[in-house]
């Protein structure tokens, strides 16, 4: 071997010993700063309520400040879309739901590409939505609400937190399967529907149980039955919707995602340390109280679960001949 080809062959080779170091003293560092989670949700809202009891408790273990970010609007899209463009360098998180996968099918223009532009980081929950009334309509059962819809076609409203929100789907479905005309009214997050809802300017709407698990206990609002196949453990006397309607069935999930390119040394810390505080006692009781299963998956699970979503929702959307501008 001469003396240019030996030279070369050292340098590529310290190169790539001085990049390992590099990796690994990243993989030690990081976070070195604060990290930034969006919620494209209202705060208060059920997707916001089951994020915040992890991101409170994840200083403790990633040693560095996470700072909640709620940018609603669009039904996601507004709050997704900036996490999408936001730099990959592990310092952006989209903490996120269901409409992840509702969206992209519902809007004739996503200024992202929802399989492309993220990475999967876990899913952390799944919790039922709560069909709910306000205690003036005369209603305490889905069969009452059916028959009164029937009654009085396009009379009655529904809220959503927006156009292609989960809100918005969950009851678009409900409405078609009991072959009822009820009228959508889209607001600008889920914090001013319940807000709504509880002064009785609207008397149907359909939220996360933990969002509004207080007030049905305390009478001020009723949820007549929610939205999984099964009930829900948190209301075993509330039925679910699919006891009047079978095959009735959507559920709210919660989950974790990066932008694309984030480096794997931050996915890998931050499933690790998220796994770690479901484990622990007081996070699965605060999971409990807001009617919330823990589901702790790995990225790759969790990816597949999203392409699944993204197909059954998008099948709903057409089925309902929905589309938004």
């Amino acid at each position: 071997m001469n003396a240019a080809v030996w030279k070369r062959v050292v340098s590529l080779s310290c190169g790539i010993v001085l990049a390992s170091g590099l990796g690994s003293a990243l993989g030690q560092a990081y976070p070195t700063k604060p990290i930034r989670m969006i919620i494209p949700f209202g705060a208060g809202g059920s997707t916001d309520v089951v994020i915040r009891i992890v991101a409170i408790k994840l200083p403790e273990l990633l040693g560095q400040q996470v700072v909640i970010d709620n940018r609603v609007g669009a039904g996601s899209l507004i709050g997704t879309e900036i996490a999408a463009k936001a730099s990959p360098d592990g310092y952006t998180v989209l903490a996120t739901g269901t409409p992840h996968a509702i969206v992209p099918n519902l809007y004739k223009r996503v200024p992202y590409n929802v399989q492309k532009d993220f990475e999967p980081v876990m899913q952390i929950g799944s919790q039922p939505y709560g069909l709910t009334v306000h205690p003036s309509l005369p209603v305490k059962t889905v069969s009452e609400l059916i028959a009164l819809a029937k009654r009085e076609p396009g009379k009655h409203n529904y809220a959503s937190s927006g156009q292609g929100g989960a809100m918005h789907l969950f009851q678009a479905m409900f409405a078609s399967m009991a072959n009822i005309n009820i009228v959508h009214i889209p607001y600008k997050g889920s914090g001013a529907v319940r807000a709504d809802l509880l002064g009785g300017q609207v008397k149907i709407g359909c939220l996360g149980v933990s969002s509004i698990l207080p007030q049905h206990k305390a009478g001020l609002l009723r949820i007549i039955a929610v939205t999984t196949a099964k009930r829900s453990p948190e209301l075993p006397d509330v039925p679910s919707i699919a006891e009047t309607i079978p095959g009735y069935d959507a559920a709210l999930w919660t989950g974790i995602l990066v932008p694309r390119g984030t480096p794997a040394v931050a996915i890998k810390r931050l499933h690790q340390d998220v796994t770690n505080l479901l484990q622990r006692p007081e996070i699965r009781t605060a999971f409990d109280r807001v009617g919330t299963n823990i589901v702790a998956t790995d990225p790759r699970t969790f990816g597949e679960f999203l392409k699944g979503e993204h197909q059954k929702w998008g099948k709903v959307v057409r089925d309902l001949k929905l589309k938004v501008q």
